[in-house]
């Protein structure tokens, strides 16, 4: 009984630790996100139907080949609209790279009132790709608002965002953001010890 009990309290540690760090790496590539200064993930964030958010990420190449960045909200209602950045929501964008690469991108975004009372998260994918066959992935869950049904008082910035065309084909929706994976293997591994007793 003790043994389980020292196995479920290291799975609990593990997910928090890998839930609430601000870095993902792995072979091809490191990324790096924050909500308003804070690393990723942001869990007690409250904001206000058009209050800004910033969101921030840092990409480093590890590879020669291309990169594609998604911002996504994986929700089916759109609870935000971005204000500025280099994309929408949903949509990707690709980059060339070389080893030692690095960027960095940041858009404002705010709630629309869509959503209320309830949370929102915004996440990031990363797919880094040195060849059709060697590709990598990064999926990290940059905030976890919480949407107040108020309306935000202090000053909003005007939209500079002009979503561009594109001929690229759009996003696959619908991919589980990393805190939800996360969340997904405490709950199995602990319906799997508890069978076990």
């Amino acid at each position: 009984m003790v043994q389980k009990n020292r196995l479920l309290f290291s799975l609990i540690i593990i997910c928090i630790l890998i839930q609430n760090c601000g870095a993902a790496e792995n072979n091809f590539g490191i990324v790096k996100a924050w909500c308003n200064q804070e690393p990723a993930t942001v869990n007690n964030l409250k904001v206000k139907i058009n209050e800004p958010i910033t969101i921030k990420v840092e990409i480093n190449s590890k590879i020669d080949g291309f990169i594609d960045v998604i911002l996504e909200e994986p929700g089916t209602t759109k609870s935000y609209d971005v204000i500025s950045g280099p994309t929408d929501f949903d949509d990707y964008i690709s980059y060339d790279v070389t080893h030692g690469w690095s960027k960095e991108e940041t858009w404002i975004i705010t709630p629309n009132g869509k959503w209320t009372n309830g949370n929102a998260p915004i996440n990031l994918y990363v797919q880094f790709n040195q060849a059709i066959d060697e590709v990598e992935q990064v999926q990290i869950t940059i905030a976890n608002p919480y949407i107040l049904d108020e309306q935000y008082s202090g000053s909003t910035p005007k939209p500079t965002h002009d979503p561009k065309s594109t001929d690229q084909p759009p996003s696959s929706e619908g991919l589980p953001g990393f805190g939800v994976m996360v969340a997904l293997m405490g709950v199995a591994a602990l319906v799997l010890i508890t069978k076990r007793d």
